[in-house]
């Protein structure tokens, strides 16, 4: 029995930053191709872990659900989502 091929779900640094295996398949497995993507998934988590990566996973959801939807500007984005995470202090905790 074969197994089907790996495709991208969405996860990790191919769906975000275009890093990673899945995005860059000529990488070679020498020193350089793995530090590139060493530096790949580094770049990825940061993004995730920090929250820089919300409106690319935004964008890509409406487009998903309907291609003709109007996006929000990430400027726009971002004012609701901290207006969101400000309104109740129980969801997204902030202390300052």
């Amino acid at each position: 029995m074969t197994a089907a091929p790996a495709t991208n779900t969405g996860a990790g640094p191919a769906a975000n930053t275009g890093a990673g295996p899945a995005a860059n398949p000529g990488t070679g497995t020498g020193a350089g191709g793995r530090l590139r993507r060493a530096v790949g998934w580094v770049r990825w988590y940061v993004r995730e872990v920090s929250g820089e990566a919300a409106y690319d996973t935004y964008v890509a959801h409406v487009r998903s659900c309907d291609p003709d939807a109007e996006v929000m500007t990430r400027r726009e984005f971002e004012r609701r989502r901290t207006d969101a995470r400000e309104a109740d202090p129980r969801d997204g905790f902030r202390c300052c």
